[in-house]
């Protein structure tokens, strides 16, 4: 059966709109996916540190690393997705409906491709990876000296390009044209901003290593949530509307702006379309995504001045960015479930400190031990409830 998304499609539309990166010479592009690659392979040691959870940290190393721009990002994005959803999508009975689906898509992904700084994806096997993280050395410059050109990815795994030790999953996607153009705009240490960025990313790539039952965890409820969607008489139709909602919340970090005024699911776009008990299944999806976010904010702000001098501002900077300024930017935030994406990162991070002033790193890490002691949507919010459930 074919699927509901003509992916590629979507492939071919966000990589036609996502909008051109900024502009350097090709010694300055160079020298920032240098400089994001060294900054990925020192991250997990910090991490470790900061959490405690050096078994974890030693079996990132060597992960692929994904210098990519925005249409790349997009790409692996899609693959991401088919893979999640695969022989889940119905066929709607609507003509054309497919290709609508993925043109949607591919303009969700265009707007979003300018805004993510970094992803790590635990989701995609490393046989499916595609043209989105191929190795060709062009280190994503083309001849104009633009980061957005069409050799637009470069990728290590690692001193041999092996994957990560001891069979730790997943791959690192650093969007260089976004890291460039926020430094510049905020007028941020590019060295500093460089290693703050990949720590964010790879404490998620510890975080899956040391919980290896979480990838599978969160693919499950997915999929459930997906083929809940399209078992009802409308399901193919209502999930291509609300597949936005889905790829938001599989999307392990997003530089996003804004702020939601409460613990939402999505946007008002997506939300539309869901039902309670969808609204519900989700908002637990979304409490663990709250605190994988949550986590790598506090973790790549605990790294100390002796290592990223510029912390503090950095952060001061990325927080007033995130709020965002302009009319038409707080519109496309709240249409697009931004706010909300925003929000899982404060109201993580205000959960992960809430728990580590009571029980310190160390009893945190209880989070990673097994399902059941993920935090529900209800203990995000109350961290002392998680406490007591865990540790009593």
């Amino acid at each position: 059966m074919s699927s509901a998304v003509d992916w590629k499609v979507a492939v071919r539309r966000a990589g036609g709109l996502a909008r051109p990166g900024p502009r350097g010479s090709r010694a300055e592009l160079r020298a920032l996916i240098q400089v994001l690659r060294s900054a990925a392979a020192e991250a997990p040691a910090h991490v470790a540190q900061i959490t405690g959870l050096h078994d974890a940290a030693a079996r990132v190393v060597g992960i692929p690393t994904y210098v990519v721009d925005r249409p790349r990002w997009a790409e692996a994005n899609v693959e991401m997705f088919a893979h999640l959803t695969d022989g889940l999508l119905p066929t709607s009975k609507l003509p054309g409906s497919a290709r609508m689906a993925g043109e949607e898509m591919g303009v969700m992904l265009a707007l979003l491709a300018g805004k993510v700084l970094g992803q790590f994806d635990p989701f995609t096997p490393p046989g499916a990876v595609g043209r989105g993280a191929r190795t060709d050395g062009a280190g994503g410059v083309d001849g104009a000296g633009g980061v957005d050109g069409a050799g637009g990815a470069d990728a290590t795994g690692g001193a041999d390009g092996a994957g990560a030790a001891d069979g730790a999953a997943g791959r690192l996607l650093l969007v260089a044209p976004n890291v460039l153009k926020v430094e510049r705009e905020l007028d941020l240490d590019a060295m500093d901003f460089r290693m703050w960025v990949c720590l964010h990313e790879q404490t998620h790539a510890v975080q899956f290593a040391a919980a290896p039952w979480l990838a599978d965890h969160l693919a499950t409820r997915m999929r459930a949530l997906v083929q809940g969607i399209s078992a009802t008489e409308d399901g193919a139709d209502r999930l291509a509307r609300a597949l936005g909602a889905v790829v938001d919340t599989l999307r392990s970090v997003l530089s996003g702006t804004g702020e939601a005024s409460s613990f939402e699911v999505a946007g008002p776009l997506v939300e539309a379309f869901l039902t309670a008990d969808e609204r519900s299944a989700m908002a637990e999806v979304v409490a663990v995504m709250s605190l994988l976010e949550g986590h790598a904010d506090v973790v790549m702000d605990a790294v100390g001045p002796a290592r990223l001098p510029s912390v503090r501002r950095i952060r001061a900077a990325f927080e007033k960015r995130r709020d965002g300024t302009s009319l038409p930017d707080v519109a496309l935030r709240r249409l697009l479930g931004m706010d909300a994406k925003v929000a899982q990162y404060r109201n993580g991070a205000a959960f992960v400190r809430g728990v580590v002033n009571r029980v310190g790193h160390r009893g945190l890490n209880a989070v990673w031990d097994a399902p059941e002691h993920l935090p529900s949507a209800a203990e995000v919010a109350d961290p002392e409830v998680w406490v007591r459930r865990v540790h009593g």
